[in-house]
């Protein structure tokens, strides 16, 4: 189901508890690695899905959905718009609750596809700017 409003949006991260995000990078300056530190310090916990590194933020990187253990809530996807069909297909196969997709990241066919399938899916906003916006 598609997410679209507010109330839907805030829901969905008031529910959620476990975040996994996809292409989340070890350097201080990018938006991932800030949305990952501000989610952490508003008590989720976050799963680093990144092949290249080891850690960030004081947690285990792992290489892709698959290897994570026990239930993912929310898939953010910090990756660009033509490689997120893949992230999409593991959120579903890995039972995830939702998919993400960041602000300026839009995939009508993952998206549609991870509806399809059960998930809820957020796409083209920013998961940060969101809980900051709605959560109070």
């Amino acid at each position: 189901m598609r997410l679209t409003t507010d109330e839907q949006v805030k829901e969905l991260m008031q529910e959620s508890k476990r975040v996994a995000i996809v292409g989340l990078s070890n350097k201080p300056d990018r938006d991932s690695y800030r949305v990952a530190e501000y989610l952490i310090n508003h008590g989720y916990e976050v799963i680093p899905v990144n092949p290249t590194i080891d850690e960030v933020l004081g947690k285990k990187a792992v290489g892709t959905l698959q290897e994570i253990e026990g239930q993912v809530d929310i898939v953010d996807v910090f990756r660009r718009a033509d490689q997120v069909m893949p992230v999409a297909e593991e959120a579903v196969a890995i039972g995830a609750k939702a998919l993400w997709l960041q602000l300026e990241v839009v995939n009508e066919e993952a998206a549609n596809y991870a509806s399809e399938k059960g998930l809820n899916v957020v796409m083209d906003r920013c998961i940060k700017i969101e809980h900051k916006r709605l959560i109070k």
